[in-house]
């Protein structure tokens, strides 16, 4: 079996706030009988869905680890889970991922290799971090250079900022098309900067950086269509 993660985006209209409000208050206690899953995170956004010290009210990010492949579809395509999000979604996206290099850990839990790097098409990554108090303000001063430059970058297909709770524990999910155009932004500009000041300051408590092989992504994020 292929260990398989599978990411989720939403965006709530405002009749459906609180009740996206509450899916961050119950947390992961409507996982704990689904078959073959082995972490789950029930993540906010930041404003506007992208990577900000401000948070959203009504982006969400879903990700949720499963034992293989085929566990993962099941649950996207039959959950009662996954049907209310949709129910109440404005906009709803999806895509599973299989890791092929994996550094660090994510709540003490580590991603599975089960994929060969790509040679060509897209790729997706996930950069988490818990970030010490002590830390944060300095962090937090790079993150709009690096953001920006994020955005604005014609190789990245998605970007998201999602993560565990405002200002201390955050990630990024992205999507490329293709290694080449993930590592000129990775080691260039604002986001190595940030990423060398990050790490030389020994800014983090735990972090973790994943690339995956995307599969399957599909939905609306945003306002773009993917699929």
């Amino acid at each position: 079996m292929q260990e398989t993660s599978l990411l989720c985006l939403v965006n709530y209209p405002s009749s459906s706030i609180p009740w996206g409000i509450s899916r961050l208050v119950i947390g992961k206690y409507p996982f704990k009988n689904i078959p073959g899953i082995k972490f789950v995170k029930v993540l906010g956004c930041g404003k506007h869905g992208g990577f900000d010290l401000n948070p959203s009210f009504n982006k969400q990010g879903l990700l949720c680890v499963f034992d293989s492949m085929e566990r993962a579809k099941d649950f996207l395509n039959t959950s009662n889970i996954i049907e209310n999000y949709k129910k109440h979604s404005s906009e709803f996206f999806s895509v599973m991922l299989q890791a092929y290099s994996s550094k660090g850990s994510w709540s003490k839990n580590t991603l599975q290799i089960t994929q060969e790097a790509p040679l060509t098409g897209p790729i997706a990554g996930i950069t988490r971090a818990s970030i010490k108090f002590s830390k944060a303000p300095e962090f937090w001063s790079k993150a709009p250079p690096a953001q920006a430059s994020l955005e604005r970058d014609p190789g990245c297909i998605l970007a998201a900022g999602i993560g565990e709770a405002p200002y201390l524990r955050q990630a990024t999910f992205t999507m490329w098309e293709s290694t080449a155009a993930m590592d000129q932004y990775a080691r260039s500009g604002a986001h190595l900067q940030a990423i060398q000041t990050a790490y030389k300051g020994a800014f983090f408590t735990e972090s973790m950086f994943t690339r995956f092989v995307p599969i399957d992504a599909k939905g609306v994020w945003r306002g773009k269509h993917y699929g």
